[in-house]
């Protein structure tokens, strides 16, 4: 089946616990049309390069998806109806990444740099 990385902005004024439940939702739908969620990042509140709907921050969470296309298409149909949803990206790639993704990896070496 083919990879997918799938990045997914919500709304700041939710709180990161509803992203969580959310993202988790996604990963569960996905899972029942038969596609593999190996791995779901939250990556925080991030400042955005442009305003979106008038926003200036948006909560960053990215899915690693190894399933059929149909599964992916219907994800994202629902994220254009979902109100919670500000942008989504889906890539496909060649192999999914077991690492944490490099803005992981950046926050974690940023906390080294403070020791």
């Amino acid at each position: 089946m083919p990879y997918y990385e799938h990045v997914v902005i919500t709304r700041p004024d939710i709180s990161p616990a509803q992203v969580e439940t959310i993202t988790e939702e996604f990963a569960q739908f996905l899972r029942d049309k038969g596609a593999k969620v190996p791995k779901t990042e939250y990556w925080g509140l991030r400042n955005l390069s442009y305003p979106i709907k008038k926003q200036r921050k948006g909560h960053y969470s990215l899915l690693n998806v190894d399933g059929p296309a149909e599964a992916v298409q219907e994800i994202e149909r629902r994220h254009r109806i979902s109100d919670d949803v500000m942008r989504y990206l889906t890539v496909r790639v060649d192999a999914l990444e077991e690492d944490p993704s490099p803005v992981l990896s950046r926050k974690d070496r940023g906390d080294k740099r403070k020791d």
